[in-house]
């Protein structure tokens, strides 16, 4: 930053121009940016969709043989889907306070996607419970800098009211995973069975595995770093990057100033940082029906191929459900009841499941019960926002929430009990209750962080201070 300011004033580029010239020089400098911002951007969408393939392929593997050729019995299958999370958990803080403290999120993601891919690929020659097991375990460690370091990393380049969008479209990779990785899997499953000796379970391993790695490689050369040390930035765009952030978050913090541990202090001793985790962990718990998309396709009577590619439809609408929703959240600056609006969708979608075993019903459950992924978009557009302050904190902040709330994940992978199929409504009872929990409890933090900004308010238009100055506090909470 310093060796920025040496280099160039913030206002050179503009200053010797006309207030209107400046501001229209302005306007068109930030859309360039953010155009060539989103277009590198993008490729995020690509490593997500294969973060979750990966994460996701031993559901698919489930229907061609994966729990018989490798001997699982009991819960055995539930603890390889839950081991995943425990090492995903471990990672998530440590790994953003190094990735705040390198600074370079163009090495550091790509290179933790190489070492999953390779885990992913290496699971394919698993022969017993044990090995699988231990593959999945390390596959959580490496999977684990990824979307928290995604969501600092854009949290570090757009203002609040361009999260939830962006945020949208780096994570739409989820629902797109969990569709088309379902016609992928139908197509490997369908014709490499048998080739080389090989379970075509084995196969859907190491093909996406590789892709994993050859996607990796190309992503180092793309990927931004921060406003301050990407290099294919020019001058007059990395000193608008640097100052529409600042200006975005004015009276709340002054950027870069605090280190890693420091901002590991800030976010620990921070009661809605617990609170937003607590919460998160409900909702995921509320969301593990996409542990088992696959499974729940396949309670309708069809065969493997077919199940499969009923998959892909709910996710491409949850896809286009999310972009809406996102992009009106920031349009109206408003977070919380877009969010209400899709768990209550979510809801109607499970008491559907609960209440009929019509085929039609049911297909119609999963559309409802998959766009859960807009109001989880909008959920961390909101979380991002409410950190809006240093850095350092943030970093901490997002990795916390997003590592102790995945521990919903795990509880998740135990609430789709064999036994409880195909119905499998006591499963749906447990995410309905645990929907409507987190909706309440993110409710009581809209409450809380609508009264503080209430009190800003009334500060602004409070007597001046003892030396005379104005109580202009510019920040609110986006609600």
């Amino acid at each position: 930053m310093a060796a920025l300011s040496d280099e160039k004033t913030p206002n050179a580029t503009f200053e010797d121009l006309p207030t209107g010239t400046h501001d229209h020089a302005r306007d068109d400098l930030e859309r360039k940016l953010l155009r060539k911002l989103d277009l590198r951007m993008s490729i995020i969408v690509v490593i997500y969709t294969l973060n979750y393939i990966d994460r996701a392929n031993a559901t698919n593997a489930r229907l061609q043989g994966f729990e018989q050729d490798l001997h699982l019995h009991g819960q055995q299958y539930s603890t390889v889907l839950s081991i995943l999370f425990v090492g995903y958990i471990i990672m998530q803080v440590p790994a953003n306070m190094f990735l705040y403290w390198l600074e370079r999120p163009s090495f550091i993601l790509p290179a933790c996607m190489v070492i999953w891919g390779a885990i992913s690929a290496l699971t394919g020659i698993t022969k017993n419970y044990t090995g699988v097991l231990l593959a999945r375990f390390f596959l959580g460690f490496a999977e684990a800098p990824f979307y928290p370091g995604v969501l600092f990393l854009i949290s570090g380049w757009y203002k609040r009211d361009e999260l939830a969008l962006r945020a949208a479209l780096v994570s739409c990779g989820i629902p797109i995973s969990n569709g088309f990785g379902s016609l992928i899997a139908s197509g490997i499953l369908q014709r490499m069975q048998g080739k080389l000796g090989q379970a075509a379970w084995r196969w859907l391993f190491y093909i996406e595995g590789s892709i994993t790695i050859f996607i990796a490689i190309c992503a180092m050369f793309i990927l931004p770093d921060f406003p301050h040390n990407t290099r294919w930035l020019t001058p007059e765009e990395r000193e608008l990057a640097i100052s529409r952030l600042a200006e975005d978050i004015d009276g709340v913090a002054t950027l870069g100033k605090r280190t890693s541990m420091q901002g590991l202090r800030d976010a620990v001793s921070d009661w809605k940082v617990w609170w937003f985790a607590g919460a998160f962990t409900v909702q995921l718990t509320g969301q593990s029906f996409y542990i088992y998309f696959p499974t729940l396709s396949a309670t309708m009577g069809y065969d493997t191929t077919v199940s499969l590619v009923l998959c892909a439809p709910p996710w491409v609408f949850s896809t286009l459900v999310a972009f809406s929703l996102s992009r009106y959240s920031d349009k109206k600056r408003k977070r919380y009841r877009y969010f209400v609006a899709s768990n209550a969708l979510t809801a109607l979608g499970f008491i559907i499941s609960i209440s009929t075993m019509n085929t039609a019903a049911r297909y119609i459950s999963l559309f409802m019960m998959a766009q859960v992924y807009a109001g989880y978009m909008v959920l961390w557009g909101w979380i991002n926002n409410t950190f809006a302050g240093e850095p350092a904190k943030r970093a901490v902040a997002v990795a916390l929430i997003n590592g102790l709330g995945n521990t919903g994940n795990i509880i998740g992978s135990y609430v789709w009990q064999s036994s409880w199929g195909p119905t499998y409504r006591y499963s749906y009872i447990v995410c309905l209750a645990m929907l409507g929990l987190s909706t309440s409890m993110f409710g009581a933090m809209y409450l809380y962080l609508k009264h503080l900004n209430e009190q800003m308010e009334r500060k602004e238009r409070g007597p001046k201070d003892d030396e005379g100055h104005e109580n202009n506090i510019r920040f609110r909470y986006l609600l």
